[in-house]
């Protein structure tokens, strides 16, 4: 094994003095350096450990990869227009992933992927895996692979530091924003809100910055990366109330991906590269590594 030439930052302790501060405290997801990031072991002659013929096989000898992830997502996946690279939890597994095969960050070959081009990007080769908060569903394991999850999350609300809101009740009669389309728009409406759509979870969360809405509402995991962004004026409240868990997709024609994805995400909850990368990202935002989450059983 070998080290890449991400080095390893004391960021743990620090999310752990935030978390005492409370849920959305301060910290800077959406701008963190990628030179904040973990250490991440890549393995050496990573080909060698897979069959002949398999799609990690293949990859570990062209020693890259394209892995899609979202550009607009602070602490999940956010890259600036000066960036090198994207930031993220989601570009942080992805690098874990990577280096399993043998390919450092550096050889990652990274693509934005929007929410409506995940499907099509894996089917289509443009691809080899997406990490893009992209929620396990039946529907969608119906059109591509999806092995996971890494991490569960569920919708919450984004308020004005100094909103009343602090239950799911206080929502009613309010106006809640999110993206035009999306089934949090659906579920808060059924919480008596007055849904408020637009194109970009940007401008939501602008309206909730300068009053215009009540609250902006989505997984708490992009929740947190706006919160993390602005925490004098934002801040995440109440429990999830619903569930999203985040897999990794790949092609149906490489169904033998599945086991290598579930192996080294279980690998980085035992070796500690899934804490850190949760700890460099998504809890800058001041919050504790969550509960690592049970894999989905890949299909014989």
């Amino acid at each position: 094994m070998r080290s890449n030439k991400i080095r390893k930052t004391p960021v743990l302790g620090a999310a752990l003095l935030l978390a005492s501060l409370g849920l959305a405290a301060c910290g800077d997801a959406g701008s963190s350096s990628s030179e904040d990031a973990p250490d991440v072991e890549v393995a050496e002659d990573a080909a060698a450990e897979f069959e002949d013929g398999t799609k990690m096989k293949e990859l570990a000898e062209s020693g890259e990869i394209t892995i899609g992830v979202k550009y607009d997502q602070p602490g999940i996946g956010f890259k600036s227009a000066t960036a090198d690279m994207p930031e993220g939890f989601d570009p942080e597994m992805g690098k874990i992933l990577a280096a399993s095969l043998g390919i450092a960050a550096e050889d990652i070959t990274w693509k934005e992927t929007i929410s409506d081009n995940r499907e099509p990007f894996l089917q289509e080769g443009e691809v080899d895996l997406v990490l893009a908060s992209y929620s396990i569903t039946d529907e969608r394991r119906a059109i591509v692979g999806q092995a996971g999850p890494y991490y569960v999350t569920g919708q919450q609300l984004l308020v004005a530091a100094d909103s009343d809101i602090e239950t799911l009740d206080d929502v009613k009669g309010t106006e809640v924003c999110s993206v035009t389309g999306s089934t949090s728009l659906e579920n808060i409406e059924k919480e008596g809100a007055t849904p408020r759509g637009f194109d970009t979870y940007s401008e939501c969360v602008d309206q909730v910055a300068n009053g215009t809405v009540d609250a902006m509402t989505t997984d708490g995991a992009i929740l947190l990366g706006y919160a993390a962004e602005d925490p004098d004026n934002l801040k995440v409240v109440v429990e999830p109330f619903s569930e999203e868990r985040y897999g990794v997709g790949y092609s149906k024609d490489a169904p033998e991906m599945c086991q290598w994805i579930n192996d080294t995400i279980e690998a980085s909850y035992e070796d500690g590269t899934w804490e850190d990368a949760f700890a460099a990202t998504l809890g800058e935002a001041g919050v504790d590594a969550p509960e690592q989450p049970e894999l989905d059983p890949c299909e014989a």
